[in-house]
């Protein structure tokens, strides 16, 4: 319990303090935001602080700070190290920047923003990487939630699953203050209750359940031979709960209906540490429940993510009302970022193209074929789709991330502001590179080479950042 609430009031103070230093590198001004220059009744929207963090919340505390989590705590409380961590030195600062970088730059779509800072090469691989990830989060979190709402119900999952779909259409389609921002108070109030209800559950054990200290140890539920190692496999399975490169797409639906700068950074860092508290309250919950990670490995192996989520629930607070908000706080995780997700699919392709989304048959006709390709790939195994959309994940906060080294050097070129997004540019580079030459999903290497090989990896790209792009003679970017 004291490693817990440790870890819980050290995302506080990162929050406070950090995230105070990095907006301070920002320097927020007075002038106005898309929202108030570019308002078009569809997406550019000013709305309220409140409900802008809201959907912010909502849009990025996916199936990730949940079942990655779980998936985490199987390596044992260690992993509250790397929540806490990634979160406010990482996962916070990679969505701040391009959140506040997308409202600098007329609310840009993410790979807009990259190509800019990175060239015409990266540009261009980016529209068709955050494309396909967005439908390929799209199908996931339409599969995770129905999945979920199946063992609460008797209807079968493909009902539940064209229920969603035609909710995403319908949130993809409309204006965004028709059907996000009506609906996620609501969604919001039911993930609030199901975070703390978990908390409180543990912290006054109920169940009898008693929650364990973090130490340093690899207590996977495996043979020695056959344990899986913690580096880099626990920091791409924890994805969302620590840091998360489908963020990047997320902050600039938010870049576009915020009213002034100064709203950057509760709205984009603090979601983000928001979201370090939910990841660390659920792997808390899985090595508590279940009272060891072997507990845990079985009960996700036997029933499910879904099912351990459940059971989870059900332990903690009871099988009345309080359960239900928990789950329907669950449920409300995904398909509140699958819906923004799809969406933002559509504005990434509309600003690819330069398509005008003024009208709903223009909306339509980008509409359509996104949902039904998430659709068709929600036929896939469920486990297969998340293992790729993990790794493609950090991939992109890797990118993203250097996009903001980048940004930050060219606009202050004397000062060593972008080490802010340099150092962890440079780790998540580690991790993803070593992790696809490691993994079942990649190139099963052995760790000789793969820890090695991570390591060069960086190495090469940071290098090729400070000899292609961040030069004096490369053109300065406003920040005051």
């Amino acid at each position: 319990m004291i490693t817990f609430l440790i870890a819980l009031g050290a995302l506080i103070v990162g929050y406070l303090i950090y995230g105070k230093f990095v907006d301070s590198i920002l320097a927020p001004t007075d002038n106005l935001t898309p929202a108030l220059t570019k308002t078009d009744g569809v997406d550019f929207i000013p709305l309220p602080t409140w409900k802008v963090f809201l959907i912010q919340l909502l849009n990025i505390a996916g199936l990730g700070p949940i079942f990655g989590a779980l998936g985490g705590a199987l390596w044992g409380p260690t992993v509250y190290l790397w929540i806490v961590l990634g979160t406010i030195f990482a996962g916070a600062v990679h969505d701040y920047l391009s959140g506040m970088i997308s409202i600098r730059e007329g609310g840009k779509s993410i790979s807009e923003i990259v190509g800019m800072q990175l060239g015409e090469t990266m540009l261009s691989i980016m529209r068709v990487f955050t494309v396909v990830l967005m439908i390929l989060v799209g199908a996931v979190f339409m599969t995770g939630p129905a999945m979920l709402i199946a063992k609460l119900t008797a209807m079968p999952v493909t009902t539940w699953l064209a229920v969603i779909a035609f909710y995403y259409f319908l949130a993809t389609l409309l204006p965004i203050d028709t059907v996000i921002a009506r609906l996620y108070p609501i969604f919001g109030i039911c993930l609030i209750i199901m975070a703390f209800g978990i908390m409180l559950g543990m912290l006054f054990g109920v169940g009898g359940h008693t929650m364990p200290e973090m130490q340093f140890a690899n207590l996977y539920p495996a043979p020695p031979s056959e344990q899986l190692p913690i580096w880099p496999l626990m920091f791409i399975t924890v994805a969302c709960g620590a840091i998360s490169g489908f963020h990047s797409t997320q902050s600039p639906l938010m870049a576009r209906c915020l009213k002034s700068e100064r709203l950057g950074r509760p709205v984009f860092y603090g979601a983000m540490v928001m979201e370090g508290m939910i990841a660390l309250i659920w792997a808390a919950a899985g090595v508590t429940f279940y009272e060891s990670t072997g507990g845990l490995d079985a009960a996700l192996k036997s029933a499910g993510p879904g099912g351990a989520v459940y059971e989870i629930c059900v332990g903690f607070m009871g099988s009345g009302l309080g359960a239900t908000l928990a789950m329907l706080g669950v449920v409300a995780c995904p398909i509140t970022s699958g819906d923004t997700a799809l969406r933002a699919s559509r504005l990434i392709i509309s600003d690819w193209f330069k398509l005008s989304q003024d009208t709903t048959k223009r909306r339509l006709t980008l509409a359509i074929p996104i949902i039904a390709i998430a659709v068709i790939l929600t036929q896939i195994d469920f486990s297969i789709i998340w293992r790729y959309f993990s790794w493609l994940n950090q991939t992109l906060a890797m990118i993203i991330l250097w996009t903001g080294t980048v940004y930050l050097y060219n606009a202050k070129p004397n000062s060593k502001s972008y080490l802010i997004a340099m150092i962890p540019a440079v780790f998540m580079s580690i991790v993803t590179f070593t992790y696809i030459l490691q993994a079942k999903e990649g190139l099963q290497l052995p760790t000789t080479i793969t820890y090695p090989a991570g390591l060069a990896f960086a190495i090469f790209c940071l290098v090729l950042c400070i000899k292609t792009r961040m030069s004096k003679d490369h053109h300065h970017l406003n920040v005051n």
